[in-house]
């Protein structure tokens, strides 16, 4: 038997396939098409302080191999959050990761302090890379001290594992990642969304409502694969791959890069049952190759 089981700062996991944030929910969504234990965790869409209505249609439009999107962060808020979206997933034993976004360091902390509270989360994911947004979230993801600051605030009101999502529109997405690891942060989500655009030629308009969007899918495979491996080689702390993952093989190019786990986004949308099936294709591999744990392939691309 292969070993698939991972571990992320203390968070143990039966297989490193997560789904990612924005892409499932939080989880309930999908409780008709898997078995949500099968999952290696549960990353919920981000949740802000106050209710958020997001971004006016359209927000979504498909590209070749990838789509772009503009949601704006949408969400009831975290009271309702709890109340609610996090406490439909009780009768579930997965990890449950808990992705928050703010416009200020206040909101990040108090966001982290009422969820240190909650039994139920695991570990939260701090977003400071959705492209989607006026002000906030993304200016502490492109400033490294901004990033240091955020990460210190938050690991201050929380005992729970701090994962730190970050964006690949930076000039050198190595800086970002150290600075989160100089900040204290416990793993590296990378990638969030590339930022891109479409423009009807017709109407001569963009196809987004806020003109550009986060471009996510297969198109943005290569750049995460290269991304994660320049993470991995910068910090010591653990990374967790993302972007246009749609199969098993997509999976471990992420792992041979240096990812720990990895998360499905975008093909949620085209299979509710990929992640599944993408930690059931990852066993088959080690087995076809007789390797015993997957830690034995992290980061072991034969530069």
């Amino acid at each position: 038997m292969a070993d698939i089981t991972v571990n992320i700062a203390g968070l143990k996991l039966k297989n490193p396939v997560m789904v990612a944030s924005g892409t499932f929910g939080s989880g309930s969504d999908y409780t008709d098409f898997i078995n949500l234990n099968e999952l290696g965790a549960l990353v919920t869409k981000s949740v802000t302080l106050k209710p958020k209505a997001g971004n006016p249609p359209p927000r979504i439009y498909e590209t070749p191999s990838g789509m772009l999107n503009t949601i704006g962060l949408e969400n009831p808020g975290i009271e309702a959050f709890i109340k609610k979206d996090l406490k439909a997933l009780d009768g579930y034993s997965v990890p449950v990761i808990v992705n928050i976004a703010g416009e200020t360091l206040a909101e990040y902390i108090e966001l982290a302090g009422i969820l240190d509270k909650e039994k139920r989360v695991s570990a939260i994911e701090i977003n400071v890379s959705c492209p989607n947004v006026k002000k906030g979230c993304m200016s502490f993801g492109v400033d490294p001290l901004a990033t240091i600051e955020v990460v210190r605030g938050v690991k201050k009101q929380t005992k729970k594992p701090v994962i730190i999502k970050l964006t690949p529109n930076v000039t050198d997405i190595k800086i970002v990642a150290k600075a989160a690891e100089d900040g204290g942060a416990d793993a590296i989500s990378a990638i969030n969304t590339v930022l891109g655009m479409s423009i009807d030629i017709n109407s001569r308009k963009p196809r987004l409502s806020m003109g550009v969007g986060g471009l996510s899918g297969p198109a943005i495979k290569p750049i995460a694969v290269r991304m994660v491996n320049e993470i991995y080689k910068a910090v010591k702390i653990p990374v967790i791959g993302i972007g246009g993952i749609m199969s098993s093989d997509d999976a471990i190019e992420f792992i041979l890069a240096g990812a720990t786990a990895v998360q499905v986004g975008t093909g949620n949308f085209i299979n509710p049952k990929a992640s599944i099936e993408i930690a059931e294709g990852i066993k088959k591999y080690l087995i076809a190759n007789k390797i015993e744990s997957i830690k034995d392939i992290i980061g072991k691309v034969r530069t």
